[in-house]
């Protein structure tokens, strides 16, 4: 047992009164401990448990991906001009079929090279995983070392990291999310993880409206000056047709919403 994360378990386990929100160190060793195993099975799913009851803030979201930029996989910088992240959620797609890989296509031919990230089937939706749609296309990037996909990257704009390969440490911690059936905050902070060490442009997409804040939040605190948030297809980046669109856009510290009816534009 580690005697670290219990008291760090008992800050946001202590319920609405006595409860207290990590500062950013904090998330950042607790995530760690975590990755690496060092806190017990029992701990980490009371940990998920609890934190998902209370919610993270953006400081906790900070320290998390301060943890995964430690401790997870980089790509390394091919251009001096953004290179787009798209964070879509693991669990995948049960309702809409992604048009994210298409739209990673389109945008690499024209010269924007984009990089996603993911793994296979997941709780706690366990829809389809980006994964199998580019396996469904004749992509299959779970056959590929982190060099391979720098090589991808590097040669067509594209790359792929994927979990089980990648990021063992994180693949890990899958099966808590099933056990617990609930998602933990873990699969808020991946919607903004950013597995490349260049100059980024980070597309988060959500589902709920206060995961916006969270993301803003969180991004100025690590110094993301340049991202943008999208109210997609069940939490992904894919806008929707049957309802309106909402698209944040950071920029500078400065942040703009857009709200585009489907009805404006044909």
């Amino acid at each position: 047992m580690s005697h670290a994360f219990r008291e760090l378990l008992r800050k946001v386990g202590s319920g609405p009164h006595t409860g207290e929100n990590l500062t950013r160190p904090e998330a950042a060793a607790a995530t760690r401990m975590m990755l690496l195993q060092e806190a017990t099975p029992a701990q980490i799913g009371a940990f998920m448990i609890a934190h998902r009851i209370r919610r993270p803030t953006g400081a906790e979201l900070a320290g998390m991906l301060d943890a995964y930029a430690e401790l997870g996989p980089q790509l390394q910088p091919i251009t001096a001009s953004p290179v787009l992240v798209l964070g879509i959620p693991y669990d995948g797609r049960t309702r809409t079929a992604p048009i994210s890989p298409l739209t990673t296509l389109i945008l690499a031919t024209a010269g924007c090279p984009v990089i996603l990230h993911g793994g296979d089937r997941m709780p706690t939706k366990d829809g389809d995983p980006l994964i199998l749609f580019w396996q469904g296309l004749g992509v299959d990037w779970t056959q590929l070392s982190l060099e391979q996909v720098q090589t991808v990257l590097e040669q067509v704009g594209v790359g792929f990291v994927y979990l089980p390969r990648h990021f063992p440490l994180a693949q890990g911690l899958v099966p808590y999310r099933d056990q617990i059936g609930k998602r933990p905050p873990l699969a808020t902070m991946e919607l903004m993880w950013c597995p490349y060490a260049g100059n980024a442009h980070l597309v988060s997409g959500y589902v709920h409206p206060p995961t916006e804040g969270m993301f803003q939040a969180a991004f100025d605190l690590r110094g993301v000056t340049t991202f943008t948030t999208i109210k997609g297809l069940e939490g992904s980046c894919d806008l929707p047709r049957e309802r309106t669109a909402i698209v944040g856009l950071g920029n500078d510290h400065q942040f703009e919403r857009l709200v585009l009816h489907p009805r404006d534009f044909g």
